[in-house]
């Protein structure tokens, strides 16, 4: 499946949305395009991974970098996801005590800076 992603903004969030399937393969592409987003003065950026069927390791590692990158910047980083397989690999990684993860965008763009989960 490939990769598509899309971005819009919502309440000064930067949405990246991201759908099919972040592996080896199509990950250099999501971390292209986040960097393009923060090169171009995006701070508070959120990913939607509502359309993701897959994600490995190598996806996992660019949302990692993504956050590293923003924090450098005094920028903001969340995750959109409400899938539990997506939400299991989060938790048996312990990357959901590390990136806020929030059930929908408007939930993730509600808090008004980005900085944590609105639950």
């Amino acid at each position: 499946m490939e990769l598509s992603l899309a971005t819009r903004i919502v309440a000064e969030h930067t949405v990246l949305e991201v759908g099919g399937e972040v592996d080896v393969y199509t990950a250099p592409r999501l971390r292209e395009r986040l960097v393009e987003l923060v090169d171009a003065g995006a701070r508070n950026v959120v990913v939607d991974l509502g359309g993701v069927e897959f994600l490995d390791s190598t996806g996992l590692g660019v949302l990692v970098g993504a956050m590293k990158r923003l924090r450098v910047a005094n920028g903001t980083f969340g995750l959109v996801c409400a899938k539990e397989p997506l939400l299991k690999i989060f938790r048996i990684t312990a990357l959901d005590q590390v990136f806020p993860i929030y059930p929908t965008i408007e939930a993730a763009t509600a808090d008004g800076d980005g900085s944590g989960p609105a639950s």
